[in-house]
């Protein structure tokens, strides 16, 4: 890497892999990594022992509890599909918890293919063809890029789907439940700080957010005739109306 810089930050797994193939010298802080040990980007996550340190969001873990949340927002709701890309280690890891909690609902669960945005349009079809209560849409890179677009083919659908980011609901989607980004920038500033100083990358800890936020938007709700319970209203950290 040619760039004369002190550290590098990053967002998202594929960005990381891709700065860790350029250098193994120069530090590097995640901002919003997914699974950093199973993508082979850190040893552990308590020394992560090479050049690469930050966050690890549990994106796939938060998948699981998705099924729960739309089982809530909508009761009668049977079938649910993940809908992404199985060439990403961290959505089928998503999809095996969504499928994990479904099955415990008496829900099924399928994958819908969905690799690129432009395979979204598709994807909405085969659900509406195969009955699909609720959806899932997970937070790539790819995805928030098109949240527009996917926001807007969801509700052509008339499917209540949760996104794993709250740009989504900003955007216009129903619901979500995930890291909150801006925290998540903030602890890798902190990162950032202590390399600076001197810290090596290899003996800093790599950090699991404690903090989740569940963002629901009332007006998409009222427009697919949905009523949010008030349980879960009064847990949302934010309700936009």
């Amino acid at each position: 890497m040619g760039a004369n810089v002190d550290v590098i930050v990053t967002e998202a797994t594929p960005s990381t892999a891709a700065a860790k193939r350029a250098t193994t010298r120069i530090p590097i802080v995640m901002a919003t990594g997914g699974d950093a040990v199973g993508a082979g980007l850190v040893a552990s996550l308590a020394r992560p022992g090479g050049n690469v340190t930050g966050m690890s969001a549990l994106t796939s873990e938060l998948d699981g509890k998705k099924p729960e949340l739309m089982r809530e927002l909508k009761p009668d709701a049977r079938r649910i599909a993940f809908i992404g890309n199985s060439r990403i280690a961290a959505e089928q890891t998503g999809f095996r918890e969504v499928l994990k909690t479904a099955t415990a609902l008496g829900m099924d669960a399928i994958f819908v293919e969905a690799p690129v945005p432009e395979a979204f349009e598709l994807a909405f079809a085969s659900m509406g063809a195969a009955r699909i209560d609720v959806g899932i849409v997970p937070p790539s890179t790819p995805n928030m890029d098109a949240r527009r677009e996917i926001v807007e083919l969801a509700a052509r659908s008339r499917l209540p789907v949760i996104y794993g980011s709250r740009a989504f609901v900003d955007s216009g989607g129903l619901i979500s439940y995930g890291t909150s980004g801006a925290v998540l920038f903030a602890r890798a500033a902190v990162f950032v700080d202590k390399i600076l100083k001197g810290a090596n990358p290899a003996d800093l800890p790599v950090e699991q957010p404690t903090k989740f936020e569940l963002v629901i938007n009332l007006k998409t709700a009222k427009t697919l005739g949905i009523t949010v319970p008030s349980g879960l209203l009064a847990r949302a950290d934010e309700v936009i109306e």
